[in-house]
């Protein structure tokens, strides 16, 4: 089954409405070929009681990540052809997506390695950063035509894959490495006012970010195979010095202490112990709103025994899951329209750390 979308057509959502007294709503996808189809029934006597006072979750939202790939073919397709895919994914007619993952340069789905300190050497006062063309002639444009499509206030996470090579041991943009130096050292301070530049740049072009994650996939970069990937290696305890003498301290000083900071976005094989080797309970917990978490190894890491025990010893901080793709194996198929199973992966995913997202804290607001 293939949604079908062109310059004409998109396949999209009727927008929901509550049914009447006694009667349900449903909504089926099948491998027939129905696509979110609606019907309706009555309910046979069944009632369930509803008490607003109690609070067990909150939902911030759902999404998907504005990638240099997702943008670049995004741009390929005619330009009624784009409207209609953004239409479909973010306007009231389509799925009304309010959360957008955003990488700070390059990622592993660029067609190449950057930054944007690339032109200069021990450039620890970031004279020479500057936005790449990935972001000033791609992707920014891009947002720019999805804010004017969404009603819904539009809730951007950005993550960091990389830093520029002269901070980085190998001094290269990918590869396994990690910041030179010790947080609170001049490496460490640049790689933090590296953040606070990318929010003023991004201001200036009317941009604002809800949250940020300290640094993507920081324990797996450890083991990654590939020599092209970009990355940089953290262990809980280099996040957490990092994010109290340096990270943190920079984003109260640039006005951004709106802005929710998240640890981890790695897998949530590495909870409850990750957020307990950061130190919730010490002074990082001043700077940190939330954890973020990938999908990979979800089916072989039971959610009770990561998402459930962190929640309960951390309640006030915000699970958020961040990054999730099928075909990343080398020998996967990359991509796969139509694929029933690839969907329901994803749908059980979503269902399954919905059941383990209690109520959140007010700074998920």
């Amino acid at each position: 089954m293939v949604c079908v979308c062109n310059a004409t057509y998109c396949d999209t959502v009727d927008p929901v409405s509550l049914p009447d007294v006694g009667y349900y709503v449903k909504y089926t996808t099948s491998r027939d070929g129905q696509r979110l189809e609606r019907s309706e029934g009555k309910t046979g006597g069944i009632f369930y009681t509803y008490n607003p006072s109690v609070h067990h979750q909150y939902i911030k939202g759902f999404g998907g990540s504005l990638t240099d790939s997702a943008a670049i073919n995004i741009l390929k397709l005619s330009y009624a052809a784009q409207n209609q895919l953004l239409r479909s994914y973010f306007s009231e007619k389509g799925s009304e997506y309010n959360l957008l993952r955003w990488p700070i340069g390059c990622s592993d789905f660029s067609t190449r390695p950057y930054s944007y300190g690339d032109h200069c050497v021990d450039d620890f006062e970031l004279k020479c950063f500057e936005l790449a063309p990935e972001d000033t002639k791609i992707r920014i444009p891009l947002l720019h035509r999805i804010m004017a499509l969404t009603k819904r206030p539009l809730s951007l996470v950005g993550s960091p894959w990389t830093s520029p090579a002269w901070l980085r041991v190998n001094n290269r943009v990918y590869g396994k490495s990690k910041i030179k130096g010790n947080p609170g050292d001049r490496y460490h301070k640049a790689w933090a006012r590296y953040f606070i530049r990318f929010l003023d740049e991004y201001a200036q072009n009317n941009i604002t970010f809800w949250a940020l994650s300290s640094q993507n996939e920081p324990i797996t970069a450890l083991f990654v195979s590939r020599s092209d990937f970009p990355c940089n290696y953290f262990s809980p305890q280099h996040q957490r010095d990092f994010i109290i003498q340096d990270l943190g301290p920079a984003l109260v000083a640039g006005g951004y202490t709106d802005i929710r900071l998240m640890i981890l976005d790695d897998l949530r094989c590495h909870l409850p112990n990750w957020a307990d080797q950061v130190g919730f309970q010490l002074t990082a917990a001043a700077y940190v709103s939330g954890i973020g978490i990938h999908w990979y190894l979800d089916s072989v890491i039971p959610a009770a025994l990561t998402l459930d025990v962190t929640h309960h010893l951390y309640p006030d901080f915000f699970l958020l899951y961040t990054e999730a793709c099928n075909g990343f194996l080398d020998w996967d198929v990359k991509v796969a329209l139509g694929s029933w199973e690839r969907g329901t992966h994803y749908s059980k995913n979503i269902l399954t750390e919905i059941l383990y997202h209690f109520r959140q804290s007010k700074s998920l607001l």
